[in-house]
């Protein structure tokens, strides 16, 4: 019997003068992300968040904390997915590339309403987590 395992990924808060970077996606799910994807076979969870919003945004990202791990089976309708939710900080203007079709900078008070995955929640949490301090906890997932 094969043994079947999630796929590991990266998303990318990328923070720049108090905005965050959004991306439109090029592929399906259509929609709205923030930037991120999949770790490769050798790669730190670090090295592919770096690499990945390089390659959407054509940013160089400094992580600066981690908000959390995201696991739920039905987060990516691609497949099971965990993400590992980095924040990072930037400057300069962003630039679609890779998977991007579009690349901006958002208030993060006026996200968009079609956000794939669960992005949503990962930045409602990361709202939250800039006014309070608080990260999400394994009981809010349960």
């Amino acid at each position: 019997m094969k043994h079947k395992n999630p796929a590991s990924t990266v998303d990318i808060i990328i923070e720049i003068d108090k905005k965050i970077v959004l991306i439109e996606r090029k592929f399906n799910p259509l929609g709205h992300a923030i930037p991120g994807g999949f770790i490769d076979y050798g790669e730190s969870a670090e090295s592919a968040a770096v690499r990945e919003a390089k390659e959407e945004t054509g940013l160089d990202v400094i992580l600066t904390d981690l908000l959390y791990v995201y696991s739920d089976p039905s987060r990516d309708p691609r497949g099971h997915t965990v993400s590992i939710v980095y924040i990072g900080e930037s400057n300069g203007i962003p630039h679609a590339g890779d998977d991007a079709e579009k690349c901006f900078l958002c208030d993060p008070e006026k996200i968009p309403d079609d956000l794939v995955f669960d992005h949503g929640r990962i930045l409602r949490d990361y709202l939250e987590y800039r006014k309070t301090g608080k990260r999400p906890v394994p009981k809010d997932f349960m």
